[in-house]
């Protein structure tokens, strides 16, 4: 099954493109759309995503129990493309040796470049909804004692609701008081300023307070961003783009995609959208560094599928480790 938190409208007996009230769906594995139909109780929703992470523990990963991936898609994402690109990711991530869950949440952004400013500004409403139906759902079980490891990817301005989520969250007077966190966060094709993941940005502080690292995925090849810059008159460049600036915040880790990305070709892959700018759903490379993200058992400078060439962490097509998996073992003086 498929799970996700949905954030769009309810008209006419379907989901729209406009922001709504918080439903929450599960869907079977196959299904290229969603509806009304598939909205279950929000108690019965939590305790299967929980039983799901929690039932196949990861001897690579340093969480207690198990592992959740909350996946932000960013604009221009119909129903059908957020439920590929989960279903996707959840393939290349299994595949890759990663056991947990992939919870999709799902906020409205219409299926046209022109609405993208819109989408901007619908993407600042729901990101209140991801603070009040996800991370504050977080905190009670933190505080109940959940051991489940919750971590965040956002693509594109997935990654605009990320961070404002956590501004949010900031803001909120018994949310910011409670001990909560989340793990991993990873931005791919972040369509957000590089300039705000400054250690000094008064935005990023909140997201930077919660969680244990931001890995920020960039690619110079991205031309989607640089119409998304262009549309900002060329002011502020994107951290998908450019990766992180000079004074970065020390929980930040920039990933540069550019020289591997510039080896793939498009009628060879697997991908959906615009290529340069959503190539990571469907690589395997990509899911092999992400999975050893989330797992968090091996350093982020000794991640094999990344060398440093020139100061930076490059993106490289390396193997897993040959032994991880038993590298926890003990051998007990007989």
């Amino acid at each position: 099954m498929l799970y996700l938190i949905c954030a769009r409208k309810v008209k006419n007996g379907e989901f729209v493109g406009e922001p709504g009230r918080i439903s929450y769906i599960e869907v079977v594995p196959d299904a290229k759309s969603y509806g009304p139909s598939d909205v279950i109780k929000e108690s019965i929703w939590f305790d299967r995503v929980s039983n799901l992470a929690d039932g196949d523990p990861n001897p690579t990963s340093t969480s207690p129990k198990g592992d959740v991936l909350i996946f932000v898609h960013g604009y221009n994402n119909t129903i059908e493309t957020v439920l590929w690109r989960q279903r996707q990711l959840q393939n290349d991530l299994e595949a890759e040796g990663w056991k947990g869950i992939i919870v999709g949440f799902d906020w409205p952004s219409e299926d046209s470049t022109l609405n993208y400013l819109e989408d901007r500004s619908d993407a600042a409403e729901v990101a209140v909804s991801l603070v009040t139906n996800g991370i504050s759902r977080l905190a009670r079980g933190q505080q109940s004692g959940c051991q489940t490891n919750v971590h965040l990817l956002g693509h594109s301005t997935g990654a605009y609701v990320v961070m404002e989520a956590f501004a949010q969250a900031e803001k909120n007077g018994a949310l910011f008081k409670q001990p909560w966190r989340v793990g991993q966060v990873a931005f791919i094709g972040g369509d957000v300023a590089s300039s705000t993941l400054r250690v000094d940005s008064e935005w990023a502080a909140p997201l930077f307070r919660r969680c244990m690292r931001l890995s920020n995925y960039s690619n110079p090849n991205d031309k989607v961003l640089a119409v998304s810059n262009a549309k900002r008159l060329g002011v502020e460049p994107r951290a998908g783009r450019v990766g992180l600036p000079e004074n970065p915040h020390p929980k930040a880790v920039n990933i540069n995609c550019g020289e591997y990305f510039s080896t793939l070709d498009p009628d060879r892959s697997t991908f959906t959208g615009t290529f340069n700018h959503s190539w990571h759903i469907g690589n395997r490379v990509f899911a092999r560094d992400l999975a050893m993200v989330i797992e968090g058992g091996i350093d982020r400078l000794a991640i094999p599928t990344r060398k440093v060439k020139q100061g930076e962490l490059v993106l490289q097509d390396s193997p897993r480790p040959m032994f991880q998996s038993k590298w926890d073992k003990t051998n007990p003086v007989k």
